[in-house]
């Protein structure tokens, strides 16, 4: 039935819409049911905000990654993380501090964002070199996944120390306890709706790349990873409007450490991801953004990304995207 449907343009267009629907939706129903079962169990605002919400952020990149890596699609699974923390960085902070400019926080300078460039830089050398353990992968191998997953659990151990140590820096909402009939509809909701965005998206995207005879890299570079990247932007941009941009910074590099250690080694562990024609120039421009970021703060006492350095992170963005366009048959 799907097979068929992807055969029209405009069916797979409303496919691939309704498959990016379905994961910002899914997630946000499956964040409320779970943070509302959880304080219901007694679990704080900080353990929910840095674990379950945290979490929820990122599943629409999270499933993708798992039917891709499934599927066999692995130049996306790649992509698809790479892709979303570039727009992360580049476009949703660049448009962000053009609103109103982005205050850091000072944890966030001395720790988030280094750590994010590391995840670039990581990932960089292990697509360029050879593996030191023997695998016959030129890319992130299972071994390489396992380090990613290493340094995820060194993240998080500091985050929770951070937060245990600094509790008037923590910003997070107040959750309140609901039902359980009620938070157990919304988790079975957003987990439906999850996996069948992840099912539509991951497929559609396969479909486009196939009818353009394009690289599915650069589909999941392009298309998937602004879909999944939509409601940091969203959110992002509100929030500069209403003055309040200093949580988008955080936020941002948070959601690029959790997509890099998190879903790309889970995802190298499941299926070892080989490199693909042109994901040097990718992985730099997910550690580029990370240094550009870290740069711009420090530029001024205010420690803030200004006006004009977001106009730079849209520009680069833009020849960058230029670039791998004119580059589409790679």
């Amino acid at each position: 039935m799907l097979e068929s449907l992807l055969c029209n343009p405009w069916a797979l267009a409303a496919c691939l819409i309704v498959g990016v629907l379905a994961l910002v939706y899914g997630a946000d129903a499956l964040v409320d049911g779970a943070s509302g079962l959880a304080k219901r169990i007694g679990l704080s605002d900080l353990v929910i905000g840095l674990t379950i919400v945290a979490l929820g952020t990122s599943m629409p990149e999270f499933v993708v990654n798992m039917v891709s890596v499934y599927n066999n699609s692995t130049d996306l699974a790649i992509t698809n993380v790479l892709g979303s923390n570039i727009i992360n960085t580049f476009i949703i902070l660049g448009l962000t501090a053009i609103v109103y400019p982005v205050v850091s926080q000072k944890r966030t300078r001395d720790f988030d964002i280094p750590l994010s460039f590391i995840a670039g830089v990581l990932v960089f050398f292990m697509v360029v070199i050879d593996s030191p353990f023997g695998e016959d992968v030129k890319g992130i191998s299972r071994m390489g996944g396992i380090i990613l997953l290493l340094f995820f659990l060194y993240f998080l151990y500091n985050t929770f120390r951070h937060a245990k140590d600094h509790p008037d820096e923590q910003q997070h909402d107040e959750y309140k306890p609901m039902s359980l009939s009620k938070a157990i509809v919304l988790i079975v909701v957003g987990i439906i709706g999850l996996c069948l965005g992840g099912e539509l998206v991951v497929k559609s995207a396969v479909k486009i790349a196939q009818d353009m005879g394009v690289s599915e890299a650069v589909i999941g570079l392009t298309i998937v990873a602004l879909g999944t990247s939509l409601p940091e932007l969203v959110t992002s941009v509100i929030a500069a409007f209403k003055k309040n941009s200093d949580i988008a910074i955080g936020n941002v590099i948070g959601s690029n450490i959790f997509n890099v250690f998190f879903i790309l080694g889970t995802s190298a562990v499941i299926r070892q991801l080989p490199a693909y024609k042109g994901i040097e120039l990718d992985a730099w421009m997910a550690a580029l953004g990370s240094m550009l970021v870290w740069l711009f703060v420090k530029l001024n006492h205010k420690r803030e990304i200004q006006r004009w350095a977001g106009v730079v992170l849209v520009l680069v963005y833009i020849g960058y995207l230029t670039y791998r366009l004119m580059n589409i048959g790679e």
